[in-house]
């Protein structure tokens, strides 16, 4: 088995190649895919130029490959088209497994990054590839710099309400993936992975007190007031509303279920959320 690990300069890319080699996989057996290869850096692991916008160079790093972890694209908007260059060449190369990360409820979701996901997914199930849908929640380190801001001014604010996020660590999530991509039988799932516990965010606000020796408050701010807050510090109206739409849908429930799926893939309880937020403090 020859495996192609896209987005291997990225933190998820690169968490996987660790585990992969960490569950016994040979350095060799994996090649490490990144649009700039000098910064990928991994003993014994070869790499190849991998630029999701570029399909020849996607077509040559699949030379002798069998497997492929495609990550997906960080570039919002672009995705679906950046996707389909991998599933194509995949496709093409006879690829015997494809694994995806994709969004929570990809395909019936309102989650404003769910579409892109959703027509990935489609475009795998219509390629014929054996697959393998993984459906990775938050990962614990998006609220770093939450963390950073409530270590000066005491405050978590967001427009989620009540609404809960059943996140893990990226670790946690590449170990799923490095899991499914060495062993036979996960063809044609999709896992819903999520950490073991969905929190709220007067418990990320406890959490953060626990870990900066301070009072954290979580604030609850309507869309507009976000948003307004959100142009205040800079951001463009466009990213503003994304922002606001985001936490609309963890507000609506898009990231709160949890099964115990991840960890019983790999095998171990999630990475708690304060040991999480500790680890990126």
């Amino acid at each position: 088995m020859t495996i192609l690990v896209t987005g291997a300069s990225g933190h998820l890319g690169r968490l996987i190649v660790e585990r992969l080699l960490e569950r016994g996989a040979p350095a060799d057996s994996i090649v490490a895919g990144a649009r700039d290869v000098s910064k990928v850096s991994i003993p014994g692991v070869r790499t190849a130029r991998v630029d999701y916008t570029d399909p020849a160079s996607i077509v040559a790093a699949l030379e002798g490959v069998d497997t492929v972890m495609l990550v997906s694209s960080s570039e919002v908007g672009q995705r679906v088209d950046q996707h389909r260059a991998v599933i194509d060449a995949a496709s093409a190369a006879g690829v015997t497994k494809l694994v995806y990360t994709s969004a929570p409820k990809a395909t019936t979701s309102d989650l404003v990054l769910a579409p892109e996901h959703k027509a990935t997914e489609e475009l795998i199930a219509a390629s014929g590839l054996p697959a393998v849908i993984l459906r990775n929640n938050w990962y614990t380190e998006n609220y770093a710099a939450d963390l950073a801001s409530a270590a000066s001014t005491g405050v978590i604010s967001a427009g989620v309400g009540d609404g809960r996020v059943a996140s893990a660590s990226r670790e946690d999530f590449a170990d799923a993936a490095a899991v499914v991509l060495l062993e036979d039988g996960h063809i044609g799932e999709v896992y819903e992975l999520g950490g073991d516990v969905a929190w709220s965010y007067d418990e990320l606000a406890e959490a953060a007190s626990t870990i900066l020796g301070r009072e954290v408050e979580y604030v609850r701010v309507t869309p507009e007031e976000q948003v307004a807050a959100l142009r205040e510090a800079g951001l463009d109206e466009g990213t503003a509303g994304f922002v606001a739409a985001l936490d609309a849908g963890i507000r609506d429930g898009a990231l709160g279920d949890t099964d115990g799926t991840l960890s019983r893939l790999i095998g171990r309880p999630t990475t708690p959320l304060v040991v999480g937020l500790r680890a990126v403090a």
